[in-house]
């Protein structure tokens, strides 16, 4: 990976970013894309993710979808916001690190302990064959498989309960 060596290296893009996603509920798609776009470059890329696959699932997946819309100017921040029940939705590095580290391929099977808001099960669902996630708070399983459904994802399985029981009828998993 890669470092820093002089913080502004680090401030000045996300300053940007935040300054790009600000504008972009009045003016529509195109500003999220060019925040996704710019999430990529400034928060990912530059922090050492070089797997293609990992940085085009971060250019496809809308974040700002899984987010509440009181946090929507703040989608493409790079850091967590809340979205309800005491949790979050992860910055978007540590999700792409996770991802990157799986080394997922097409055909593998995924259990996610942890549903949260959608975001890392359909970053995984751009990469890998299946997701299957297990959320522990209703509401918020509930919300994400509404977002996940209305998106279109199809290879996106929720199912609300406690993930440390697993999802036995659908073992073995891959990662």
């Amino acid at each position: 990976m890669e470092s820093f060596s002089n913080i502004d290296d680090i401030l000045i893009p996300a300053m940007y970013i935040f300054n790009k996603a600000s504008d972009t509920k009045s003016e529509g798609e195109e500003n999220f894309k060019s925040a996704r776009e710019d999430m990529v470059k400034y928060q990912i890329e530059a922090r050492g993710i070089k797997d293609k696959r990992v940085l085009n699932a971060f250019r496809k997946v809308p974040r700002h979808k899984f987010v509440p819309k009181e946090y929507i100017k703040n989608a493409y921040d790079d850091g967590p916001l809340p979205i309800g029940s005491a949790q979050t939705i992860s910055q978007p590095y540590i999700v792409a690190f996770m991802t990157d580290v799986l080394n997922l391929q097409k055909h593998e099977k995924v259990l996610e302990i942890g549903t949260g808001s959608g975001y890392q099960a359909a970053v995984l669902a751009e990469i890998c064959d299946s997701v299957f996630t297990i959320e522990i708070f209703k509401e918020l399983g509930n919300r994400a498989k509404q977002i996940l459904e209305t998106l279109g994802y199809k290879n996106i399985f929720v199912k609300i309960g406690d993930g440390y029981k697993g999802w036995k009828e659908h073992s073995p998993f891959d990662a």
